[in-house]
């Protein structure tokens, strides 16, 4: 604890914002790069910060995967002390990870360039329904000694939409840093938006603090991702069984909340005005909002949209 400061933020939202904001004023003239694609809203934040962005190849919408070799030489073009967001697990909007050994390799190459690290963790135990591992690596860069931030959201882990809880962690070099880090943190703080709400984050100190209420707290994290895997699965084979010929393989392959499709605008647009199923127009759409009862008809319904048009990009 000595060597994490540590302020609670409007949710993830906040912390991106809040980081951001202290990394312009206290680390100006670096870019930061972020993944290619990413969450829409991560762009404009930074730039709302004054920090210049920039993008990192990430997935290969050729391959419906992750593009590792083109993310290592981008990250390796980088100027030397940029800044590069990563999402902590659950990538959104791809549902594509690094493996830890990949992992390990964007870390070193990070730590060789002198990389400030900025992880963005919003859907932790949600990925792979353990906490503790979708947390493997933001840890194993704090063991590397890689300069690191990170911002995390309650949101989605803990219902919290509502209640705006999350939290801009930074890892010093020890406590006098530490100190100075949290007295800029609160002079950035206090205009911004003064002091944060309480109840959201009582829930969220509750639960943590409880061991039974955590134990509970994390099967019912497990229960949900491993639903999730199982409707991903499930709607594999109903695609395969209305006739579709594509590989849909990515989507198993996938983790988190959501599933990169490879549709298209065109064919997502034609989802919602034909079909009512509601998805965001890069081809994402929500696991978990499928279930037993819906699944044959979203199935039916990509496979009549996709059925002889291509669903990757070259």
């Amino acid at each position: 604890e000595e060597h994490i400061a540590a302020v609670q933020s409007l949710s993830g939202t906040g912390a991106c914002f809040l980081g951001g904001s202290f990394l312009a004023q206290f680390w100006p003239n670096h870019p930061i790069y972020v993944p290619d694609p990413t969450w829409g809203n991560h762009i404009k934040i930074f730039k709302n910060c004054g920090l210049k962005v920039r993008k990192y190849r990430y997935y290969d919408r050729s391959k419906n995967a992750l593009d590792l070799e083109g993310m290592i030489q981008d990250i390796k073009r980088a100027k030397d002390g940029s800044i590069i967001l990563l999402h902590a697990c659950a990538h959104n909007p791809t549902g594509c990870d690094p493996t830890l050994e990949e992992w390990k390799e964007i870390i070193s190459l990070i730590r060789s360039k002198s990389h400030i690290a900025f992880f963005d963790s919003a859907y932790q135990g949600f990925a792979s329904g353990d906490a503790e591992m979708d947390a493997q690596a933001f840890r194993y860069a704090v063991s590397q000694h890689v300069p690191i931030l990170l911002a995390q959201s309650f949101a989605k882990n803990f219902g919290l939409y509502g209640e705006r809880v999350g939290t801009l962690s930074i890892v010093c070099g020890d406590k006098v840093q530490k100190d100075h880090i949290m007295s800029e943190l609160r002079t950035i703080i206090r205009p911004m938006y003064s002091s944060p709400p309480r109840h959201g984050s009582s829930i969220v100190k509750t639960v943590l603090s409880d061991p039974a209420l955590k134990e509970e707290y994390y099967q019912e994290c497990a229960g949900m991702a491993i639903r999730i895997q199982k409707m991903r699965k499930k709607l594999v084979d109903a695609l395969k069984e209305a006739g579709s010929k594509h590989d849909w393989s990515h989507i198993v392959q996938q983790i988190g909340m959501f599933a990169f499709t490879g549709m298209n605008q065109e064919m997502c647009k034609t989802l919602t005005e034909k079909y009512y199923i509601f998805l965001t127009t890069n081809g994402r759409i929500s696991m978990a909002g499928l279930n037993d009862s819906n699944l044959k008809y979203v199935a039916d319904a990509i496979h009549a949209v996709t059925d002889g048009k291509s669903i990757i990009s070259q």
